[in-house]
């Protein structure tokens, strides 16, 4: 079986899927498609509210090597 990595536009993505879908000789692998915009804007939005938190006292900072051993 041969291999195809394709880039399809956000607002074609689903449209694609749902013809694909109907090959039977088509396998689609599952996909991780990473955070949606929103997603990542509600995780730059909660970092920007723990360093506020951070900067008037009211959490502790971790050391970089803490940050790093959670990876």
């Amino acid at each position: 079986m041969k291999e195809v990595t394709l880039y399809i536009q956000e607002n074609k993505f689903q449209f694609f899927m749902d013809i694909i879908r109907n090959f039977d000789f088509v396998k689609v692998n599952n996909m991780d498609a990473g955070d949606s915009k929103k997603e990542i804007l509600a995780n730059i939005k909660s970092g920007l509210e723990e360093l506020k938190q951070i900067e008037k006292g009211k959490k502790k900072a971790r050391s970089a090597n803490e940050f790093l051993n959670e990876l």
